[in-house]
């Protein structure tokens, strides 16, 4: 697995599934605004659910910020449309089948190898790593800290929060 990325490191120039299976291209996303990246295990299971809740209860703020919200995990389209259905998520989920994005990020496993990581980046409009948070348990805080950043990088904000 490559070293995770980290402030200063370009996102890498990966295309995932969207809706339908549909290819999108994560570079594409950038230019208009900044963009939030996060990396999660699975779509539906409890620690999920409420980090896409707490990212989904405050995409208005990130919008407002300057911002917009992708989540990606190895869960199928189908899978995806299902959980953005039940939980009225306003972003886009992109499935990762082989695992390629989480390579390209340097997203690892947790928990001896059996659990997916969970990273939050977040990129600035032209692409540039701005601040990378990696906490498997501290679901809530993904979205707390990537919105500090994001102010922070549109002179909305107080400087953003450094990893623990």
């Amino acid at each position: 697995m490559a070293k995770m990325l980290k402030e200063g490191d370009a996102v890498p120039d990966v295309t995932l599934h969207g809706t339908g299976g549909a290819p999108v291209r994560l570079r594409d996303l950038l230019g208009d605004k900044a963009l939030v990246i996060y990396f999660y295990p699975r779509d539906d299971s409890p620690g999920c659910t409420v980090q896409a809740c707490s990212l989904r209860d405050q995409y208005q703020d990130f919008t407002d910020a300057g911002a917009d919200v992708v989540g990606i995990s190895s869960d199928s389209a189908e899978s995806h449309e299902k959980f953005v259905a039940k939980y009225r998520l306003p972003f886009r989920l992109l499935s990762d089948p082989d695992g390629a994005a989480r390579k390209a990020f340097g997203v690892g496993t947790n928990f001896l190898g059996l659990l997916p990581g969970r990273v939050t980046f977040v990129a600035d409009k032209g692409g540039t790593i701005r601040y990378a948070f990696d906490s498997q348990i501290q679901v809530k805080k993904h979205a707390e800290h990537a919105l500090d950043v994001v102010r922070s990088l549109t002179g909305q904000g107080a400087a953003p929060p450094r990893p623990a």
